[in-house]
């Protein structure tokens, strides 16, 4: 690809169903044999809603790379980026590009927001004009706005549709997606304010009342969709991702597999281990600010010891580490990720660090898994870096720009990340 600030690179595109662009695939397993590449990294973007913004940010990550393999020079690198239909509100920075707000933009949802959601859920633009008529009219009662949310990010018809959506076994839909629509637009109002407060953002603090309680509306939908986003990305890497990965496994000679995942990358990337074939393992994993929870890879839960992390068997897929970057300035996973997350029925406060069992990896960690290291980013980039199991790196020092409802969530285009990946893998020192 033409632009790109390293090479050789590919790009690898699926669908929703997790298919692989054919081409695209063929081109990449005939093009790692052919130039004798020993490491493959492979990197998944998060909610970025179209191929520009997510290969604007593969540029931008990568872009350090060249520059600090002088100390590998037997290493033959190649990179991949992973390309899968995702959803972004434009209103949200990507990687530390902030977005303007376009001529014409309403007090509801903005072209480029109404577009994307067109694109990610086909077929429903109706559903889509009429949240946006809502949002923009706030009535005074929110009933027909949850019903449409909820109409709008539902599983497609089928017995393996939601096989994907949950991190934890025995989880079933979010209280987001069950409870009384005014109730969770309170709590999500309230979580807007909190991370407004947080950041020290003056004024436009949430009191409860009709214009309150529609921001909060806004949160529900940006969530909601977040949530059908998580599931597609389970679809991906498990379908998708993993069996390329397979194939690229079986060449010869083969590359090691380096995956690296932001956001719900990270939940893509981990997933697709699921989707490896037989023996087939990968050489490191690098979560970035992983959106999913951080009880993922746990044998037991805590709170339910005869339940466990979805993708608990995930993990001896990984011949060398698995990486988990985490920031306690990611307030879309420390403030928000819990408002969404909580299930119907529990009645537990979701005020920051109330409740742990709404956690995500990129805000705190890996949990509850047996043996995790648990390093800074002075001591993960000084000393020897873990050969094995699972690693949490706390990168607060670095990713920690970013609006009060987003955090330092997209803050990651640092050479310090750059270099842990490179160390994860084992091909620098």
């Amino acid at each position: 690809m033409t632009g790109m600030s390293v090479g050789p690179y590919w790009e690898l595109g699926f669908d929703a169903d997790g298919d692989v662009d054919t081409r695209q695939r063929d081109r990449l397993l005939e093009g790692t044999a052919r130039q004798g590449i020993t490491d493959l990294v492979v990197f998944s973007h998060g909610w970025n809603n179209t191929r520009a913004m997510a290969t604007g940010l593969y540029d931008r990550f990568f872009a350090p790379f060249p520059g600090l393999l002088g100390t590998a020079p037997d290493r033959r690198l190649g990179y991949v980026g992973v390309i899968w239909p995702s959803m972004r509100f434009a209103d949200e920075t990507l990687a530390g590009l902030t977005r303007e707000p376009a001529p014409g933009d309403g007090p509801g949802l903005d072209a480029e927001t109404r577009r994307a959601l067109d694109a990610v859920f086909p077929g429903r633009g109706q559903l889509v004009a009429r949240l946006t008529e809502l949002l923009a009219e706030r009535p005074a009662a929110l009933d027909e706005f949850g019903v449409l949310v909820r109409g709008l990010v539902r599983a497609p018809e089928g017995p393996g549709a939601a096989r994907y959506a949950a991190d934890m076994d025995g989880d079933g839909e979010p209280a987001m997606l069950v409870d009384d629509a005014a109730a969770v637009c309170e709590r999500f109002a309230g979580a807007l304010a909190e991370a407004r407060k947080t950041a020290g953002v003056r004024g436009a603090l949430f009191n409860g009342g009709p214009g309150g309680l529609w921001d909060g509306a806004r949160e529900l939908l940006r969530h909601a969709t977040y949530y059908a986003m998580k599931r597609r990305a389970g679809t991906v890497g498990r379908d998708g991702l993993g069996p390329v990965l397979g194939a690229l496994a079986a060449t010869r000679p083969a590359p090691r597999l380096h995956l690296v995942g932001h956001s719900f990358g990270g939940r893509l990337v981990s997933y697709a281990l699921g989707g490896l074939p037989g023996e087939t393992t990968v050489a490191s994993v690098t979560l970035l600010q992983g959106a999913f929870s951080h009880y993922a890879f746990a044998e037991r839960l805590p709170h339910a010891t005869d339940r466990g992390g979805a993708l608990r068997g995930h993990r001896s897929r990984v011949s060398g580490p698995l990486v988990c970057c985490h920031s306690r300035h990611d307030t879309a996973l420390g403030v928000f990720y819990p408002v969404a997350s909580q299930l119907a029925g529990d009645d537990a406060s979701l005020l920051p660090g109330s409740d742990t069992r709404w956690g995500a990896m990129g805000h705190t960690g890996i949990q509850a898994v047996e043996g995790v290291r648990r390093l800074d980013l002075a001591t993960a980039l000084g000393d020897p870096f873990p050969a094995d199991g699972c690693v949490s790196v706390d990168v607060s020092d670095v990713v920690r720009e970013g609006p009060p409802g987003i955090g330092g969530h997209s803050d990651i285009c640092h050479e310090e990340l750059a270099r842990v990946v490179l160390r994860a893998g084992r091909i620098t020192r």
